[in-house]
């Protein structure tokens, strides 16, 4: 089993940054995609970035070149650095954790529970 642990949300003003960090903690070796997904209230849950282990980022298009993702395989930890936010990036954020290297919601195994992210304009 793997517990993740979100923190980082708030408020903040549009052009602003937040960065989010998730630990995971309990058999962490079984983890090979961490990966960071939103929702807003009434829609489905969708990706905004993953990192397999060892390999390269991919992202949502909507936060190509201001979100960035970050992975610290030693202490179990993978960051979202969030810049030049905008109101349309307002959501819950999920840290998850998978044990096979995937993009598919479904696949994933483990969830945090969620910190908010609230962008005024």
């Amino acid at each position: 089993q793997v517990q993740l642990m979100e923190s980082g949300g708030g408020l903040v003003q549009a052009g602003g940054s937040l960065r989010l960090s998730c630990a995971a903690s309990g058999s962490t070796s079984s983890i090979l995609a961490m990966a960071w997904y939103r929702q807003v209230a009434g829609k489905q849950r969708e990706l905004v970035a993953v990192m397999h282990n060892g390999r390269s980022a991919n992202y949502h298009e909507s936060v190509k070149g201001r979100f960035t993702i970050s992975r610290d395989n030693i202490k179990n930890t993978v960051s979202l650095q969030m810049n030049s936010l905008k109101p349309e990036d307002t959501a819950v954020y999920y840290c998850a954790a998978g044990r096979i290297a995937t993009e598919i919601r479904d696949d994933y195994d483990y969830w945090g529970q969620g910190t908010q992210v609230t962008v005024s304009s």
